[in-house]
């Protein structure tokens, strides 16, 4: 039978042009041979046909192996026994081998709890935006970008504020908005400290709403969510424009004021996150919001007013040589007196 190697050399040879004659000399065979293994097909077989083919290694017995029953049979029972505890117990019936052997067969054998799905869940138009604020660092100091985007459309908006008030989360979400051209029926927050003072339901309590932001939800028209502790995926469809907003935009940028950062954050809104063909819903965001506009609820006819602080005083600027000049009406000492009922 012809061999790999020479099978390989004399395809070689006859494809860049050697004769039969000079290929019988150089391997020391007949023409005749040669022929017949180019009639018979030899030389157009799979190089690798013959190549060494490794079978499954034997397993390799282990000072486990006659325990690994017990092992099994008490995580069939008690899946969450610890590997520390399944040691002293094979060890009790006769084991003399290491607590690795025996951690690695239980990370191998342990049942596993099937996932919890996560059920993706579409709201309908204008029923939901989520809000949230996220952290970034710029040269001249912290900065929080509050982001609200719209459920069904992913219409995102964006703007980067000092601190995180409850005034800036006032400005933003009526600049947000204006922006969507009306307002979802409601707005699902995760813990912001401006909207939910506490939240007890983990606990068998209720959410306790800021009384303020209460105020400006009504003047707006929209119901107030809160998402419980430490469940992301109730809010995901903020939570991945976070994340969004960091890799697309923020990374990789420069900015000279938060006036610059807040302008190219709206020209990469308008240009770039908005237009795009979202991942999950196969659509531009701004297409969708033309079909979501009929459905969210009209703009109020004002901005709110504040009744924790009225806007003359947000936007005051007292300094500390400010003295808050008082008129007082003088009268004579006898008046008092008379006033009280006259003097004993």
């Amino acid at each position: 039978m012809i061999g790999w190697e020479r099978r390989v050399l004399l395809r070689h040879y006859l494809e860049h042009g050697l004769t039969k004659t000079e290929l019988a000399d150089r391997f020391g065979i007949s023409r005749q041979t040669i022929h017949r293994w180019i009639r018979e097909g030899d030389l157009e077989r799979d190089l690798d046909e013959e190549a060494v083919r490794y079978g499954p290694r034997p397993p390799v017995r282990t000072k486990l192996d006659a325990y690994k029953g017990i092992i099994v049979s008490r995580l069939a029972e008690y899946p969450e026994l610890t590997a520390v505890r399944l040691l002293a117990e094979v060890k009790a019936a006769g084991y003399v081998g290491g607590y690795t052997q025996l951690k690695e067969c239980v990370r191998s054998i342990r049942p596993r709890p099937p996932k919890e799905p996560v059920v993706r869940f579409e709201t309908a138009p204008g029923h939901q935006g989520q809000v949230d604020f996220a952290d970034f660092r710029l040269p001249w100091g912290k900065r929080y970008a509050l982001l609200v985007v719209l459920g069904y459309s992913r219409q995102l908006w964006v703007r980067f504020f000092p601190r995180k008030t409850m005034a800036h989360v006032f400005e933003g979400l009526e600049a947000a908005f204006a922006s969507f051209g009306g307002v979802p029926s409601e707005l699902l927050f995760d813990q912001m400290k401006a909207v939910i003072t506490k939240d007890e339901r983990d606990a068998g309590g209720q959410v306790t709403e800021n009384a303020e932001f209460l105020r400006f939800a009504y003047h707006w028209d929209f119901r107030v969510r809160a998402c419980r502790p430490y469940r992301a995926q109730t809010k995901g469809k903020v939570e991945r424009p976070v994340s969004y907003v960091r890799s697309s935009f923020f990374y990789g940028r420069t900015f000279t004021s938060d006036s610059d950062l807040n302008a190219q954050a709206q020209h990469w809104l308008d240009t770039v996150a908005n237009v795009r063909i979202h991942a999950t819903l196969k659509e531009r965001p701004v297409v969708r919001l033309g079909r979501e506009l009929a459905d969210l609820k009209p703009l109020a006819m004002r901005p709110y007013r504040s009744y924790v602080l009225p806007p003359d005083v947000k936007k005051a600027k007292r300094t500390p040589t400010d003295v808050l000049h008082i008129d007082v009406q003088r009268r004579p000492l006898e008046t008092y007196a008379e006033l009280a009922g006259g003097v004993r």
